[in-house]
């Protein structure tokens, strides 16, 4: 480079302009790999917390999946069931059952246990849960033809021995720190050696309802709210949210009214959550007299919350149509009506649909709002309808994550697993959806 100065407005030399030339070109190259490897570092950290949260979530979470269960034989004894005969005449009476009573002879019989050694046998009924009595009473309630006989019958144990079984108790401190003994111990060896204790698929964990029992807790109710809830958005919301997309992106004038409403639409779609909770139970709860903790409630109010979601996805999915269409359509002789429904919204469909999904599956992690319309209530029974009390997946996860009992930590992270596929689930049907309506041009 030769070491001549170029004084203003003095022509560069021809040989000057090609270097710095290439200085540009470094320049613009070097700021284009500074910025992939933003972008990639910014995917990395989002792609390492992810991988955290799952493995934190899952690793404390599949367990629940598995519940140690005990098989005994049951002698269901007449004389201690029905001595009077009464059953036939007034099934009910089976309810008040003691059935305990059926199980501790059976414990007594497998753990060569004295039945008249009232601390050994208490300590032995500490180890099946008390969940049992309602398990063998819908068995005889079901059917009556197995009084007198001898079932083996794979009864839940007590959360605390699962917990043991499944190491999340250090058994090597000394027996006054643990809540296990050291003769429950001896007899869950005995009755692992026999095969009679062993993990089994946790069916529970999706039939039963609320339980101050870990082991007898499940998501079964919550699940049934939430589709409920989910069922009575996509009714409302959709339609709802369409109508009001298609005019105001059709057919309404552009004047100072439609500009505020599309203002406040997108305020609504920033206010808080928790907000709608309390517009939800001033309306629905205190002026209208809806019930409390009912499914209907926690729809309408997750219907006002996910309305402006759907409408501004559905108003990008008409803006996204190219206007040639509209163009053709009317120059065909089609009426703006025609022109909307017959050639517009198709084309707008998969925004639509996608836009809606995720509506829903961000209406159905949403817990704020159904705690102040009452949902947080303890619902041990289905909702046959949704006028019924219930309560719905994120509050079951909340209200887990309150207990004190080492065994609702595993519960609690196995229901965020089964949260996670339901969004999981929702959002591949959006993307299969996209890709089934969608179309080039």
């Amino acid at each position: 480079m030769s070491d001549t100065t170029i004084s203003p407005g003095q022509a560069v030399p021809t040989s000057a302009r090609p270097e710095r030339r290439d200085i540009g070109l470094r320049r613009r190259y070097a700021s284009e790999r500074r910025f992939r490897a933003y972008g990639l570092t910014a995917i990395a950290i989002g792609m390492i917390f992810l991988a955290v949260l799952l493995w934190t979530v899952i690793g404390q979470g599949y367990t629940a999946f598995f519940q140690t269960q005990i098989r005994l034989p049951i002698t269901f004894s007449k004389s201690i069931i029905d001595p009077n005969d009464k059953a036939k005449a007034d099934p009910t009476v089976l309810r008040t059952v003691n059935y305990p009573r059926l199980v501790q002879d059976s414990l007594a019989q497998e753990l060569g246990i004295d039945p008249n050694n009232r601390a050994a046998m208490s300590s032995a009924m500490q180890l099946v849960s008390q969940g049992v009595r309602a398990q063998l009473a819908n068995m005889v309630m079901d059917d009556l033809s197995i009084i007198g006989t001898t079932q083996e019958i794979w009864i839940y144990a007590n959360s605390t021995v699962d917990s043991a079984v499944k190491g999340q108790y250090d058994l090597s401190v000394p027996e006054a720190r643990r809540p296990i003994k050291d003769q429950q111990l001896e007899w869950i060896r005995q009755l692992e050696a026999k095969g009679d204790l062993e993990q089994r698929f946790n069916t529970g964990l999706f039939t039963f309802g609320a339980s101050a029992r870990a082991e007898t807790a499940g998501v079964g109710v919550a699940l049934i709210g939430s589709l409920y809830m989910m069922g009575i958005v996509l009714a409302l919301a959709l339609p709802i949210g369409v109508a009001a997309s298609i005019y105001l992106e059709e057919f309404a004038p552009k004047n100072r009214f439609t500009d505020l409403i599309e203002v406040n639409i997108n305020n609504l779609a920033a206010v808080p959550s928790i907000v709608y909770g309390l517009l939800g139970l001033a309306v629905f709860v205190n002026w209208m007299g809806l019930p409390r903790s009912a499914s209907l409630v926690g729809g309408l109010v997750l219907t006002l919350m996910t309305l402006p979601t759907i409408i501004i996805a559905t108003r990008a999915a008409l803006k996204a149509v190219p206007p040639s269409i509209r163009a053709a359509a009317l120059g065909l002789g089609a009426s703006r009506m025609q022109m909307v429904f017959q050639h517009v919204l198709p084309l707008a469909m998969p925004g639509i649909l996608t836009g809606t999904i995720i509506g829903l599956a961000h209406a159905l992690g949403e817990t704020a709002p159904l705690l102040l319309i009452g949902m947080v209530a303890f619902v041990a029974n289905y909702p046959a309808t949704p006028m019924d009390p219930a309560t719905a997946l994120p509050v079951q996860i909340y209200m887990w994550a309150n207990e004190a009992e080492r065994a609702f930590v595993e519960r609690t992270s196995g229901a965020i697993i089964v949260l996670l596929l339901f969004l999981a689930v929702m959002n591949i049907t959006a993307i299969l959806l996209r890709r089934r309506f969608e179309r080039r041009w």
